[in-house]
């Protein structure tokens, strides 16, 4: 079992930044993928950005070059640092974790960009 924990979301102007941490506990594997997904009112959760291990990273096209995702050395806490926010990156922040066929989701934080 996997607990993820998220923090960090919040009200920011647009042009700003914010910082989310997600806490893992329980069984994570250093072969495990990360990452955050997020949902806009209205619309489908959607992969913002993603981490396989201390490897591989995957972001979505509309935040490239703004947000950066990281993983501790012991695997099992994430951050993503949001820069140059926008006010369509408002939503629930989900953290999310996979190892094969496991998956658990942390239960969200919300950022909102006022514009």
């Amino acid at each position: 079992q996997v607990q993820l924990v998220e923090s960090g979301g919040g009200l920011v102007q647009a042009g700003g930044s914010l910082k989310l941490s997600c806490s893992g506990s329980g069984s994570i594997s250093s072969l495990s993928t990360m990452g955050w997904y997020r949902q806009a009112p209205g619309k489908q959760r959607e992969l913002v950005a993603t981490v396989t291990g201390h490897g591989p990273k995957n972001y979505t096209e509309s935040v490239k070059g703004r947000f950066i995702i990281s993983r501790t050395t012991n695997w099992k806490n994430i951050f993503l640092q949001m820069n140059s926010l926008k006010p369509e990156d408002t939503g629930v922040y989900y953290c999310h974790y996979r190892r094969l066929s496991y998956e658990s989701w942390g239960q969200g934080t919300q950022v909102t960009v006022s514009s």
